[in-house]
């Protein structure tokens, strides 16, 4: 008998996951005919906090750019669709995509300026940014100035030509942009620069002895999540079809939540934010109607998890059995020959 080293990227337990993930989407692409319309605003709301968290994730998680202001490029894209659409006459496809370059564009100065900070004044000055932008939109008499506006009828209705059409296009575009975001991170991970961002994560000081450019890595890394998370504004408002600086701009919706998403379910991981998505929409479904105390609720099941399993649930399980349904390093096995 002898034994033959293996080098893999993949496992058993990462090709099953693949499948049973192909199904599912093919499932979920198909709701519209299945799935009622309370359904399918629930579930597009679930997609678009699950981009959100893996964008944050890896800002955080990788970058180790711990931001509580990204709520300033959701409020940008919402804000950009309903001016595209409104004052350039764009469709509102268009306007998403193009929200996205605009932020995307608007972060460059804004990380200029913030990545002068370290540590928690860093985060302290992304939530001042996002401030910035509330207060500079909430000027802005054309787009309803403080109380906001609603995207005009004609504008809604250019979509699609039913009701159930347009919301049916709104559901395929909140887990379109689920399945590119996760996807785009999961490919960014496995290529070179995902290797410098494990590197910089794991040791910053090790990092820059090696010759990465720790710098230019968070930077480009800011620039990409920003100009998603402005994509992902927009579709969040072409959903609600109202906007306001507090709606937009909110700590609470965009960034508390999604933080809490990605800490209960492992940060630095790709899994994480799914399992936190999931538990974070189950918590909130079941005890929504309880008020403040569901609040409470979702501030002690934080705590727990973060004296438990401090890596998350994901990280918890991963450790306890050896499982990566999305596989970023390479696995020795040793299979035997007999």
């Amino acid at each position: 008998m002898t034994n033959h080293i293996r080098i893999s990227r993949t496992s058993s337990a990462a090709k099953l996951a693949a499948v049973l993930a192909a199904l599912i989407v093919v499932i979920l692409i198909a709701a519209p005919y299945w799935a009622g319309r309370a359904d399918m605003r629930l579930m597009g709301e679930i997609f678009l906090y699950l981009a959100l968290a893996s964008l944050w994730n890896l800002l955080a998680g990788y970058a180790g750019l711990v931001s509580v202001g990204q709520q300033a490029y959701v409020g940008f894209g919402g804000y950009m669709l309903f001016a595209l659409t409104i004052f350039a006459g764009l469709p509102p496809v268009v306007a998403i995509a193009l929200a996205g370059v605009l932020g995307a564009l608007i972060s460059i100065p804004v990380a200029a300026l913030i990545f002068r900070l370290r540590g928690a004044y860093f985060a302290i000055g992304t939530w001042v940014m996002a401030e910035v932008f509330r207060l500079s939109f909430a000027q802005v008499s054309a787009l309803g100035g403080g109380s906001g506006t609603s995207l005009p009828t004609d504008i809604v209705r250019s979509m699609a030509d039913g009701r159930s059409e347009r919301e049916a296009l709104a559901y395929w575009l909140a887990l379109g942009a689920a399945l590119v975001v996760v996807t785009a991170v999961y490919l960014l991970l496995r290529s070179r620069k995902g290797l410098a961002l494990t590197a910089i994560r794991d040791n910053e000081l090790a990092s820059a002895s090696l010759g990465i450019d720790i710098w230019r890595t968070k930077f480009f890394v800011y620039v990409v999540t920003s100009g998603l998370t402005a994509v992902i504004g927009a579709l969040i408002f072409l959903q609600k079809l109202r906007i306001s600086p507090d709606a937009a701009f909110s700590v609470n919706d965009w960034t508390a939540f999604v933080i809490f998403i990605v800490v209960i379910g492992g940060i630095g991981t790709i899994e994480g934010p799914i399992i936190g998505t999931l538990i974070f929409f189950l918590l909130r479904e079941t005890l929504a109607d309880l008020g403040t105390i569901y609040l409470m609720v979702l501030g002690l099941v934080a705590i727990v998890v973060m004296l438990k399993a401090p890596q998350g649930v994901w990280g918890f399980i991963s450790q306890r059995f050896n499982l990566q349904l999305f596989p970023l390093g390479y696995r020795v096995e040793r299979p035997k020959d007999s």
